[in-house]
């Protein structure tokens, strides 16, 4: 088909289009000039290829479509995504993956703070540098992280099992570092590979998880009488 030029029509009107496209199609979204809530709600599978820096929920409540953004995005890329990728060629901002129940998201540069926050079992792959309170409350799924993390790195986290190549400024409550295991090293590797990282050693990560002292809230610990 035609490109979607943003330039000449509306969110509504390109994300009309895309949703009309068969499995199997393919579109390109020229002009995006950080256009938001591109290429969201689809659940078909169709390859999307966004030619340009976009805005915030790029890609956000789909079930099914690969995404490719040429550029950086905004806010919540992948935003409870349930199925398919979102891969992007640049930086992401903060609460990239939030949500996601499954698919996987790949960001070949940075993300800012957040990311992961409240994963349901999507993967989040980051090239580069994660910012502060990445992983916060994060259920299930994977967060690997290529370069270092920020502060309260996996807060609250609960089944995620978080990755990182890089140094880590602070867990967060109720996260530890524990010992990589042989199937560690195999996701790690398997997950690299996919997102087309190659400057992660699998055997030289460090694995985040939960202590699990958050699970069960008793109101009564460390009261005095």
């Amino acid at each position: 088909m035609d490109p979607l030029s943003c330039a000449e029509l509306s969110t509504r009107e390109v994300n009309a289009a895309l949703a009309a496209l068969p499995d199997g199609a393919s579109a390109r979204i020229v002009e995006p000039w950080g256009r938001h809530n591109l290429a969201v709600g689809l659940t078909n599978r169709i390859a999307v290829g966004i030619e340009g820096n976009a805005g915030y929920y790029i890609g956000g409540l789909c079930d099914g479509p690969d995404i490719t953004v040429d550029g950086f995005v905004g806010w919540s890329v992948g935003e409870n995504l349930m199925s398919g990728s979102v891969r992007i060629r640049g930086n992401a901002s903060e609460c990239a993956g939030a949500s996601a129940h499954g698919g996987t998201i790949v960001i070949h540069g940075d993300a800012s703070s957040r990311a992961g926050i409240s994963l349901k079992g999507g993967t989040v792959l980051v090239g580069g540098d994660v910012g502060h309170m990445s992983g916060f409350m994060a259920q299930a799924g994977v967060l690997l992280v290529g370069g270092d993390a920020g502060d309260a790195l996996g807060d609250s986290l609960y089944e995620t099992v978080i990755y990182v190549a890089g140094r880590i400024a602070s867990l967060g409550s109720d996260a530890r570092i524990e010992e990589l295991t042989a199937d560690d090293v195999l996701t790690v590797k398997q997950l690299a590979e996919y997102a087309g990282f190659d400057h992660i050693d699998p055997e030289n990560v460090k694995r985040v998880a939960s202590a699990r002292q958050l699970y069960n809230f008793d109101a009564l610990k460390d009261q005095r009488y």
